[in-house]
Formats: C-alpha cells, structure tokens, sequence
C-alpha cells in the first residue's frame, strides 16, 4: 500500500475521533480542556521551530513558517478567551457603601440636612 494512503488514513480517522471526542464533553469542562490544548499547543509551536529550523530548502522554510505563525496565533488565542472565560467567574468586590447621616452634609436637594 502506498505511504500516503496510509498517512491520508490516518488523518481522516484522527478527524472522526476528534469530532466525536470533543461533541462528548460537558460545557462545564472546555475551560479546563481549553487550558491544557493551549499547553499541548505550545508545545506543537516548539515542535515547529526546531522542525523549520533543521530544513534546508524553501518550500520547507515556508511551510515551516506559516506553521510557526498558525501555532503561536492559536496559542496566545487560546489563553486569552480562556483568561476572558475564567473572568467570568470572579466575584466583584462590592462597592462601599456612600456614609449617610453624617453632620454637615448636604441633602439630596442640594440643601444642608
């Protein structure tokens, strides 16, 4: 069998278990997922440089360089929706509160008390 039948196989069986991996998880978990995709991301952009970086023709630099460009994109993509996701859940802190009754103060009116 030819390689590249083998390697297209490959890939398409990867996609169906990808989609149906991802289609099974809670909404609860994504942000958790989320965080440890943009670690496996950073990695795949490390994995990239050295790859590019040991190329020596010119379809490969340029491969190689829309490939480092594409990881870091989605890296730094991933952890600012993930930060914006995680501020979701962060409580605010409650205003003080205005002092009221205080001698010498102003009314609503504009008017002393």
């Amino acid at each position: 069998m030819n390689e590249a039948v083998v390697w297209l196989t490959i890939f398409v069986l990867s996609v169906f278990v990808g989609i149906e991996v991802i289609s099974k998880v809670s909404s609860t978990l994504h942000t958790p997922l989320m965080s440890g995709a943009n670690a496996i991301h950073g990695v795949i952009l490390l994995g990239a440089i050295l790859v590019t970086g040991a190329t020596d023709n010119a379809l490969g630099l340029t491969v190689g360089l829309i490939a480092i460009v594409l990881a870091a994109v989605n890296m730094v993509g991933g952890f600012v929706v993930t930060d914006r996701m995680l501020q979701m859940f962060v409580r605010k802190k409650p205003k003080p509160a205005a002092p009221t009754g205080a001698a010498g103060s102003a009314g609503p009116d504009g008017g002393a008390a």
